[in-house]
């Protein structure tokens, strides 16, 4: 049945919101003060699909990519700029005074740069026979078949031709194969998920793919297949060889945003602990000027920094150990040699690590986070406990998606 709906704003995933006896409903692609015509969305009450705009909001802009609407990757492309930013940043705000928390939100820090340098490609073939590779759809499993991206960094260039390549070559079924692919400094790294055992005859058909498609190294489920160059990527003036599958922030953009303003609350430092510390993006930058301790459950990751810390001269001392902080935090007592935390957790937070932060005299602690319900249930441990919030930097790296990653500064 269609309804006619009209748009109240524009909430925290996306959807425009409307309402309608006296429940919020959520409509994909539409902007506030829009009139709708909506249709019900099937398991799911409380959305709607959108058929036709009626009366269009002056914001409103033409989406810049064909696949727009059906592909999954961006929410938003069809809203003028300065009032997207506009609504990211009041996401930081809205979400801290849920918890409570009144600081200073300095303006969004655009940081898209190039774009992304990363990306996973699903590959699966339907009940038509035909292979499918691509991104999954809106709200949705099923794969669209994409042919380009707009939003990638120059270095994909070619990624999704040669995920097609590999997926034609593996032949999957219904279940789906996953193949994330990296853009290194000296090729593509890539890595598949989903397969089954490669036989020496299909081992042999990937190195030539691998070579049409200039990649620097193909695993599997993180194992190697093969490889023609270590791929490698720059973390200040130190290079870096990836592990298989490890994490990586998702443009350089982002990376080197996040990694200024933690350097610049950094600047009095003299021992640090890089919580979190991946392959190394804020302790190979920190070492410049401070001594590092870098901690992580990744042991990938822990060997690729160590290794990386080798390859540059002139850097303070760097101690990198493999721990799971979520299982073993630092305890406060073993927080006493540092006069600086950094901690860049993955979407869950970091409470058991935050609990222990609380119970400790660090006088200084920097949060970067890339989920803000999160960060705001650890920055309220950390308040409570007698820390004073200086600060809150929002950075946009996943622009045209609601998500959001934010620094803060928290002082004794």
């Amino acid at each position: 049945m269609v309804e006619r709906l009209v748009i109240d704003h524009v909430g925290h995933r996306g959807d425009g919101v409307g309402f309608a006896g006296g429940e919020s409903l959520f409509v994909p692609y539409t902007l506030a003060g829009e009139t709708v015509e909506v249709e019900s969305v099937a398991d799911h009450p409380d959305r709607r699909s959108l058929m036709r705009i009626e009366h269009a909001s002056p914001e409103r802009i033409d989406p810049f990519c064909k696949y727009f609407g059906a592909c999954g990757g961006c929410a938003i492309q069809h809203w003028q700029p300065e009032a997207y930013r506009a609504w990211k940043r009041q996401i930081v705000v809205d979400t801290l005074a849920h918890t409570g928390i009144e600081c200073d939100v300095a303006a969004l820090v655009d940081a898209h740069g190039a774009g992304r340098r990363r990306i996973t490609v699903h590959a699966r073939r339907g009940g038509d026979g035909e292979l499918r590779t691509g991104f999954a759809a809106a709200n949705s499993h099923a794969i669209v078949a994409i042919s380009e991206c707009p939003i990638l960094d120059p270095g994909l260039r070619g990624a999704l031709d040669a995920a097609r390549t590999l997926a034609e070559a593996l032949k999957p079924t219904a279940k789906p194969l996953d193949i994330q692919v990296t853009a290194a400094s000296n090729g593509l790294d890539v890595d598949v998920r989903g397969s089954g055992p490669l036989s020496t005859a299909l081992i042999a058909s990937l190195s030539e793919i691998a070579q049409r498609h200039g990649l620097a190294r193909l695993t599997r489920h993180g194992e190697l297949v093969l490889m023609r160059n270590p791929p490698t990527i720059e973390i200040g003036a130190a290079r870096v060889i990836l592990p298989p599958g490890s994490f990586l922030q998702a443009t350089l953009a982002g990376e080197e945003a996040l990694a200024a303003l933690v350097s610049g609350h950094c600047k009095r430092a003299k021992h640090i602990a890089d919580l979190f510390c991946g392959v190394g993006p804020f302790a190979l930058r920190l070492a410049a000027k401070a001594r590092v301790s870098a901690f992580d459950s990744d042991a990938g990751a822990v060997a690729a920094l160590s290794k990386a810390v080798t390859s540059v001269s002139g850097l303070k001392p760097v101690k990198a150990e493999a721990r799971d902080l979520f299982r073993r935090p630092l305890m406060a007592q073993e927080l006493r040699d540092y006069d600086t935390i950094v901690f860049d957790p993955p979407r869950q937070g970091a409470l058991a690590q935050v609990k222990q932060l609380a119970a400790s005299k660090i006088p200084v602690v920097i949060a970067v986070s890339c989920n803000v319900a999160t960060f705001a249930r650890d920055a309220r441990i950390l308040i409570d406990s007698g820390y004073k919030i200086e600060g809150v930097t929002p950075v946009d790296q996943f622009r045209h998606t609601p998500h959001v990653e934010l620094v803060a500064r928290f002082a004794r």
